[in-house]
């Protein structure tokens, strides 16, 4: 059996999804980010969420001072370093993971 020698008789072309969306831009650099932070990014995701997190936990447990407001300092540390997890590449461009070029 020679399965080289079987032809498609597909009519259509195959694009990508990215394809579509590259035909579409007006500016193709746009959908490529010149910054590699995959890691630090999700690491600022995760510390904004756990921060609102611990902020709402220490909201609800407002009959206990001490727990309550050990949350909500948890929560507004946590947030402060998601926060600057996610915007640090962004604003320090020697920070590891930012290309050069």
């Amino acid at each position: 059996m020679k399965i080289a020698s079987v032809q498609s008789t597909n009519t259509f072309t195959q694009r990508s999804f990215l394809d579509k969306i590259h035909e579409n831009t007006r500016n193709s650099s746009d959908m490529t980010d010149t910054i590699v932070v995959p890691r630090t990014i999700f690491k600022g995701y995760l510390g904004i969420m756990a921060g609102t997190t611990f902020l709402t936990a220490g909201g609800l447990l407002n009959k206990h001072p001490k727990i309550s407001k050990t949350f909500t300092a948890a929560g507004l540390l946590t947030s402060l370093y998601g926060t600057w997890a996610f915007v640090r590449p962004f604003i320090v461009k020697d920070a590891k993971g930012v290309e050069k070029r």
